[in-house]
């Protein structure tokens, strides 16, 4: 079977590293474009047998970008993403051409890899089997754990909002062996690191109600959680945001956009052998 080749066109650099990060995981060769002019231009150079095709985009949206292919007759399948998913926005972009629609605010890594192997079908093993084997190398267990149902798991708490990001990192968690916890809010997670006792927090800063500094700070006041290990994981890339976090507790702080999932395992690997070793 062929190695598909995909082209994600994409503005927000979250969701596109987490898509490209899912279907190069699954042996898809991805291609990206950041703007609808681009992306239009690499669907008629490039040839992608699919392309994932943001609607609101800069230069070009992604309606325009349907209606000019579908002006030259040019058949690569689209499936469209969409961040309202009303139907009279998703008709549209049926009507002009579009295979199918993925609504941004619902889906998940699961979903965008769904979607696409219904078009195309799945890649060949030989790509994702090389791919797997650039992957990070596996550090062993760290042998003090907190303990838990979970016998011999390390465990991981993500505090995280987005739920394509969150769904995505706690995937490849646990592909890795790791037990793993979800807070959606700064309130359930701070909740949940003095109930669950994970061996290391990943850590939004821009949460709904209590913010992550805010979270940081409890979490390092409090006896019960104060010696776990905390990793940002934020948009916020500001020094002063990474100084704050860190002079705050935090083993570490890492910008989403600059890292994919894979480099943010390597990173928790690291911090936890360094913590527990």
């Amino acid at each position: 079977m062929a190695n598909y080749k995909v082209l994600i066109i994409e503005d927000e650099p979250v969701h596109l590293n987490v898509m490209k990060a899912k279907l190069e995981y699954e042996g898809y060769r991805v291609l990206v474009a950041t703007d609808g002019e681009t992306g239009y231009r690499m669907i008629k150079e490039e040839k992608p047998d699919l392309a994932l095709l943001d609607i609101i985009l800069p230069k070009m949206d992604g309606f325009q970008v349907l209606e000019r292919l579908k002006n030259d007759k040019i058949t690569t399948p689209i499936i469209i993403v969409s961040n309202s998913g009303q139907p009279v926005e998703v008709d549209k972009a049926l009507k002009l051409g579009a295979r199918d629609y993925l609504v941004k605010a619902e889906f998940n890594p699961a979903d965008v890899l769904g979607k696409v192997e219904k078009v195309l079908g799945a890649p060949g093993e030989q790509r994702k089997n090389d791919y797997q084997k650039q992957a990070e190398p596996k550090v062993p267990a760290p042998r003090k754990m907190n303990g838990g149902a979970q016998s011999g798991k390390v465990k991981i708490l993500a505090v995280e909002d987005d739920k394509f990001l969150r769904d995505l990192i706690i995937q490849k968690l646990q592909k890795e062996g790791f037990a793993t916890f979800e807070a959606v809010d700064g309130e359930e997670g701070l909740k949940m690191a003095k109930e669950r006792h994970p061996d290391l927090i990943l850590l939004d800063l821009i949460l709904p109600g209590v913010d992550g500094f805010e979270v940081l700070r409890r979490m390092k006041s409090d006896k019960d959680t104060s010696s776990i290990p905390i990793i940002v994981l934020s948009n916020l890339g500001q020094k002063e945001d990474m100084d704050r976090a860190v002079s705050g507790g935090a083993e570490d702080f890492m910008v989403k956009a600059h890292f994919t999932p894979g480099e943010i395992i390597s990173k928790i690997k690291v911090v936890l052998k360094k913590k527990y070793f």
